[in-house]
Parts: C-alpha cells; structure tokens; sequence
C-alpha cells in the first residue's frame, strides 16, 4: 500500500517553488455536441492517448478545496471541478481562485439531493439544475446569464434520466461520468487511496478519474498522486471549453455500465421500479457521495 508513497518521496518530482510549469495538452469540449462521456456510465468517452488522465472533483468548494489547489498548482496540473451551488454560494472566494489559477468550473446541481435528481419530480430536478448554474456562475464570473458560463455536467451520483440527460444538452452542457474512481468516498488513508486509484489507473491506462476535493484523504494523498504520475510517465490532460468537435472514444465490444447495477440497487431501496432505467450511477452503493 505504501510503494507509490515511498516511490514519491524518493524521486521528489514536485516542480519546484517558483518553477514554471509547462503548458499541459488542452481538449476542447463543446457543449453544443450533446455529448455523454465517461465509460462507467455511458458508451463513450474522450479520446485520450495512452497514460494521459483528466482530473475531475466534485462537490466543492469545501475547507479541504485550497489544500488541493495548493497541489495543482505545485504539480503543475489543471482540473475540472464539477460545484455544488450552495457551496458555491457560500464560499464564492475558493470559485474565484479556482477560475484564476486556471482550472475549469462545472455544474454539479443546487444541493445534490440525497435522493438524487432522478428520483425528484422533472420539472423540481430542472430548476436544481438550473439553480445550481446560476449559483456556480454568479460565484466564479460575477454573473449569471440565460447561457451557462461552462460546458461541464456532472449528475450528483450519477443519477440521471433520458429526460434530465435531454435537459442538460439542451442547455449547453456535455454531461460527464468517469472513467474510473478514487472510492474517496469511503474512510482510507491517504496511502490507501493512492495504492487504490494507481491499480485502477494501471488498467485503464488512461481516463477521467473521479476525486471530490471535499475530502480530506484525497487533499492529503494528491501531492504524492501527481508525483507518482510523472515518474511513471502520465500526463494531465486539461479539458476546458470549446468548439467542437470534441475528440470522441467509442466504447469497444461488449460495453456494459458498472454503474448501472448500483442504480437498479438504490432505486429498488427507494421502492422504485428499475425497468427501463438509463446506464448511469446512483446516490448509493460504491459510488455513495
């Protein structure tokens, strides 16, 4: 559990105090595509080239977001943090150094329901969405207009529907799940964690990893994280808005969610009926946040 830790320490590939970074590969995504990425959840993803990963955090910004920009920022590695609107609203200075250091701001709802926005009725799920854009917005660009300032979606617990799904690229907006996850959610220790999403890492080779910069193991662990991949030749890989076309991967033969067996489990717990239900992952189970 501790090699990738050790192997950090060793080779000390943090970039130094005042270094400058070099520019990381940027993907452009356009929101106008209606695009659904993320091979957890659905048939396709972005086209990524061998060991290259995007980094995504979700549900910020908490008290553990600056510990993690510090990370970036010595790492010299940009994300893409999908925020929660009343975060958003209550901490506006952690959006505003977010958009300043150059990373890129998602949506992630209004108030990521426990019970998830597929489970609420349409048009309530609308007007969370809604909400949480405009919040985001207000707090990270000084303004909220008709038009979302951002392309990125990420439905809390990856719960969506058709219809929400339909909703969200009607506004603009590329709707993301991952290609692999940290598991933050559950109580590890920050060598844990790091062990756990490097042999995740490993077989993939590449992807969208999931990380929620409100937890403390992953602001703890990220420094070593960043330094593992450089010494085992990964690079970041920068999504930030565009237009298209975006660079798509189709999923290979014999695609199937992971995510979906955990929808159908959490639907069920709520007493509802899982015929039908579109591939994504639920408020519940492994993917729990």
């Amino acid at each position: 559990m501790r090699i990738y830790l050790v192997l950090s320490l060793c080779l000390g590939l943090a970039a130094p105090a005042g270094a400058e970074c070099e520019p990381a590969r940027e993907v452009a995504i356009d929101g106008a595509q209606g695009l659904s990425l993320g091979l957890q959840s659905y048939p396709q993803t972005l086209e990524l080239k061998d060991h290259e990963v995007v980094l995504t955090f979700d549900d910020g910004p908490a008290e553990t977001t600056p510990a993690v920009l510090d990370a970036l920022k010595e790492g010299c590695a940009k994300a893409t943090f999908f925020l929660i609107g009343e975060h958003a609203e209550a901490m506006p200075a952690l959006v505003k150094r977010e958009v300043s250091e150059g990373h890129s701001i998602g949506y992630h709802s209004m108030t990521h329901p426990g019970r998830t926005l597929r489970l609420m009725p349409l048009e309530v799920a609308k007007k969370d969405i809604d909400k949480g854009i405009a919040a985001v917005d207000k707090a990270g660009f000084g303004e909220a207009g008709m038009k979302p300032h951002s392309p990125f979606f990420r439905f809390p617990g990856y719960a969506d529907s058709p219809d929400l799904v339909n909703y969200a690229h009607g506004r603009g907006l590329a709707v993301f799940g991952s290609d692999l996850w940290a598991s933050d959610w559950r109580t590890m220790t920050p060598e844990a964690e790091l062990a756990l999403v490097m042999e995740r890492l490993e077989k993939t080779g590449k992807g969208i990893v999931l990380f929620h910069d409100s937890k403390l193991s992953t602001a703890k662990m990220l420094p070593d994280f960043l330094r593992v991949l450089k010494a085992k030749g990964y690079k970041v890989v920068h999504m930030v808005p565009g237009v298209g076309p975006t660079p798509v991967a189709e999923a290979g033969p014999g695609w199937r969610s992971t995510t979906e067996p955990i929808v159908e489990k959490t639907l069920k717990a709520f007493g509802k009926p899982t015929a039908g239900a579109p591939s994504a992952a639920p408020a519940g189970g492994e993917s729990e946040r």
